[in-house]
């Protein structure tokens, strides 16, 4: 996707130094447009958990090129150890994605099992980068399967298709073209008129400030709404589809995504609108059934609740909004249970949100 009229991705290599790993830092959207060094799996795990690379896939490949970097900084005497270690401290930096175990794990698999190789740093980065271009192509292929929902609804209506999302499930989140955006850009490339009601999304603002962002480098027409807008826009007609992304899905289709995604499900079940989730593979949880008591719900600084981050014209800036002595909690994410999902937009097709259908289209999560 493109910033200024540039594409880029959200992780790459530094071209003059193999030692460095950059990002887009996320934080800074959209007011600055900054780039981060990773140089340390240390410097992975304080990107991941501050917010810095954030979304689900983005999360699992920072972690992947965070274990490189630690061979990159091995200095001890057990390299298995040191791997194992590094490893179960980068899986400590977000709890909820599964896509962070997911990277690390293969990441950690691939190592040992050539831990002998004299060019064992040379093809670890290989491997990192073989996951990093596969999230583009599930991501792709998420969008080549969306397209035909959005299609299919401006066929029916022979007007823009009004699409509602939660959160940022964009090329921000997952390196190029998004999970739950993905669609959208297929269609927008297309020709498809699509109008974007992107939820600013607090108490973080990803989708006033990240999915705006986007979507206006593209080009694609969309408006910013007040989370509580979304069931009023149901009840009005207003929304044809709502299509949002995935930080763990469990393997019987209960979905975990940004606070606030239940409350929508439940206003489109009211209104008869379509609630697709879409999400790549290594978003699933093959061990995890009920997803309601299993998923581990991160509860993040309350600070980020009572305070709020605008742009004073010269920096970035948190005002206050809550009082000194008021207390307040912050859950990351709730979970969506499969009842209320229309259905999953992978990278291998559309399915139903149940554990049969999600295991004819992915059979070996049987093996998982």
């Amino acid at each position: 996707m493109q910033i200024n009229g540039k594409p880029y991705h959200t992780i790459w290599l530094n071209e003059a130094d193999s030692s460095v790993v950059q990002v887009i830092d996320q934080r800074k959207l959209p007011f600055v447009f900054e780039i981060l060094d990773l140089k340390t799996p240390e410097d992975c795990f304080c990107a991941i958990r501050d917010m810095a690379v954030r979304g689900a896939p983005l999360i699992g490949v920072t972690a992947a090129y965070g274990m490189y970097l630690a061979l990159l900084n091995f200095r001890g005497s057990s390299l298995e150890e040191y791997l194992d270690e590094k490893a179960t401290y980068l899986k400590t930096a977000r709890p909820t994605a599964v896509n962070l175990a997911f990277a690390v794990d293969e990441m950690l698999k691939f190592m040992k099992l050539n831990i002998g190789h004299p060019r064992l740093k040379e093809i670890s980065l290989k491997k990192a980068t073989e996951l990093k271009v596969r999230e583009i192509e599930f991501s792709e292929k998420i969008g080549e399967f969306g397209l035909k929902l959005i299609e299919d609804m401006y066929e029916r209506k022979q007007a823009p298709v009004n699409i509602l999302t939660h959160c940022n499930a964009g090329w921000l989140a997952c390196i190029d073209w998004g999970t739950a955006t993905a669609p959208v850009y297929k269609a927008h490339h297309k020709g498809i008129p699509v109008h974007v009601w992107a939820d600013e999304t607090r108490p973080r603002n990803q989708g006033a400030r990240l999915t705006a962002f986007e979507l206006g480098e593209e080009g694609v027409p969309h408006t910013v709404i007040a989370d509580n807008t979304g069931g009023h826009l149901m009840q009005h007609n207003m929304v044809d589809l709502v299509i949002v992304g995935s930080d763990r899905t469990t393997v019987t289709g209960d979905v975990a995504n940004k606070i606030g995604t239940y409350l929508k499900a439940l206003a489109a079940k009211d209104n008869g609108v379509p609630f697709y989730v879409a999400l790549p593979s290594s978003t699933f949880d093959w061990q995890l059934k009920n997803g309601v008591l299993e998923i581990p719900i991160e509860e993040r600084d309350p600070d980020e609740v009572t305070l709020i981050e605008g742009w004073n014209g010269e920096s970035i800036q948190p005002v206050r909004l809550t009082p000194e002595k008021s207390r307040a909690a912050n859950f990351g994410f709730d979970v969506t249970p499969a009842r209320l999902v229309t259905g999953l937009i992978t990278e291998r097709g559309i399915c139903r949100a149940n554990e049969e259908s999600i295991l004819q289209l992915f059979p070996e999560g049987n093996k998982q």
